[in-house]
């Protein structure tokens, strides 16, 4: 069965809701600079009532060490996802596993996926000085090729009209979606959210 990540979780109501539809994980995200961002307490409030079952992933743009390190350990995160220019060795020093995202252009970003040991390598689509949650749908001729590298989880564009289609193209590991399930920016549209999440959990790969 394909994983569906909802990110961009910024209230209780939004993260409730994607639990009851079936969301194997939720993203937070703690990029100061991004509009889905939650601070630490908000994100706390949020996590402490999340079953145990779902897995909770925080999203890091460039961040300093040891905020990432206080912060997982303290919200018990399940993965780090980092969206910025974090080089293997950076990434490679944390106890939490965790997932690079790579913009993809051109081959020569698969190669550079190949210099991380991710649990998982999310690929998302390019768009020039943003960092992701564009709306855009990528290359999935590009995420297809990434799966040799290992396990693939495919965001940038992704909406319930389109889910299965990208997973029939691309037979990623799982789907990660923010504001194509958005009613405005940081505040999830619940209708859409669960057709997402129905629709990317029924298609048979």
């Amino acid at each position: 069965m394909i994983l569906v990540k909802i990110c961009g979780i910024t209230n209780i109501e939004d993260a409730m809701a994607a639990v009851e539809f079936g969301a194997d994980l939720l993203g937070f995200n703690f990029w100061p600079e991004s509009p889905r961002f939650v601070p630490f307490e908000k994100a706390k409030k949020i996590i402490d009532e999340i079953p145990p079952s779902v897995m909770r992933v925080g999203v890091f743009v460039n961040e300093h060490y040891e905020n990432v390190k206080d912060i997982s350990i303290d919200l018990g995160l399940d993965y780090l996802q980092f969206h910025g220019d974090e080089l293997p060795g950076y990434c490679d020093q944390f106890a939490t596993p965790y997932w690079k995202a790579f913009r993809l252009q051109s081959e020569r970003d698969i190669d550079l996926m190949k210099k991380y040991h991710c649990d998982y390598y999310l690929v998302d689509a390019y768009v020039e000085s943003q960092r992701g949650g564009t709306g855009l749908t990528g290359n999935w001729e590009l995420a297809r090729q990434a799966k040799e590298v290992g396990k693939v989880i495919l965001a940038g564009g992704l909406t319930p009209q389109n889910v299965e289609m990208a997973i029939q193209v691309v037979g990623p590991d799982g789907v990660d979606v923010a504001s194509g399930v958005e009613e405005k920016l940081g505040k999830k549209d619940h209708e859409k959210m669960e057709e997402f999440i129905v629709r990317a959990k029924g298609h048979i790969q």
